[in-house]
């Protein structure tokens, strides 16, 4: 039986994250309220697991260049053509992987996408890209022995092209229920990004429940990466062993700034949404961090890992509630620090 319940739980939480949103604007009144205190604030977050995130969440911008001594002018080159299609397979080709008993990596190298499987079916959390879908998605599910067939939802985590872009492909091959949030449903449809954008159909709320059936899913809203990123809880097992996933749903700063939305208001956003996000991990006591980008959660250096793992090893993918509710501590920190920067 599949279901997407709302929480009134939820609602709560979604008017506070608006409320302490608003707070954030009050930031550095106090002494203890600077850059370095923030930044330092992350780091210590970060410990010796997520430096990586951290660097490049929490670096100050770089200062601009000093002008450079009069020499004689040059003649402009054109800037080069970039290549027809897609890059070649070798450069962005990853083998799938079972990272738990019903939990799947199915992404490329710089890149993931998850499949988490149910008595009812499969739910794909984020779809890559529209040239590399089928190669990692499907082919990955049947070198897997699982049937693409059983994906009954494709969760995207947030409307950039890199994660939704092969969400078309899959809801006309497959024809699962395809899960944004309404704001990314509108970003997707505003893209001038040319990859087929899919037909719009289930619409993400904060602290919805997604069930399929034995599992269920728990949905954030985390607004900040982009208008309506979705931050997820998902219950998996390790030879038996119950665990809970957390997926910070988008990391990067790379907001889109418009006049009515400038930096300040996405920095205040996130940072609010890192709170919220944090709150749901503690509760759930979630000990397990995946992400959408290798880079953020580890990825290579864990599936390598897995790959060696003996009976009776520890899952590398196992790191404790305490370290992830750091890794979201840590980026609404980067986030503190980079508004109190624009000040």
């Amino acid at each position: 039986m599949r279901k997407l319940k709302p929480c009134s739980a939820g609602r709560l939480l979604a008017a506070g994250l608006i409320i302490a949103s608003a707070g954030a604007g009050v930031l550095g009144q106090s002494g203890a309220d600077s850059v370095d205190a923030h930044v330092a604030a992350a780091r210590a977050a970060a410990g010796t697991e997520h430096t990586a995130v951290f660097e490049s969440l929490c670096a100050a911008p770089a200062p601009p260049a000093a002008p450079a001594a009069a020499a004689a002018p040059r003649q402009a080159q054109p800037p080069a053509t970039p290549p027809p299609g897609p890059p070649p397979r070798s450069r962005w080709h990853a083998e799938p992987a079972k990272v738990f008993d019903n939990l799947y990596y199915l992404g490329q190298t710089e890149y993931s996408a998850w499949a988490v499987t149910t008595s009812d079916g499969i739910i794909v959390i984020d779809t890559l890209f529209d040239y590399s879908v089928e190669d990692e998605i499907v082919n990955g599910l049947t070198t897997l022995g699982l049937d693409p067939y059983q994906i009954k939802y494709v969760l995207v985590s947030h409307g950039h092209i890199d994660h939704v872009g092969g969400a078309r492909f899959l809801q006309e091959r497959f024809s699962p229920h395809v899960i944004m949030s309404a704001a990314d449903w509108d970003l997707v449809a505003r893209s001038t990004a040319s990859f087929p954008k899919p037909r719009r159909d289930m619409v993400a709320t904060d602290g919805q429940r997604l069930t399929l059936g034995d599992t269920t899913l728990t949905l954030y809203l985390t607004p900040g990466h982009t208008p309506g990123t979705i931050s997820t809880l998902i219950p998996v097992k390790d030879q038996g062993t119950p665990h809970i996933a957390a997926e910070w749903g988008g990391t990067g700063f790379n907001f889109t700034i418009t006049p009515e939305k400038p930096r300040k208001f996405w920095l205040e956003t996130y940072s609010a949404s890192a709170d919220h996000f944090r709150d749901a991990v503690t509760k759930a006591g979630a000990d397990v961090l995946i992400a959408n980008h290798p880079n953020q959660d580890g990825a290579k250096m864990k599936l390598a890992a897995l790959a060696k793992r003996q009976p009776g090893d520890p899952n590398p993918y196992v790191i404790g509630n305490d370290s992830v509710r750091r890794y979201v501590t840590m980026v609404g920190e980067c986030a503190k620090a980079g508004l109190l920067r624009l000040q």
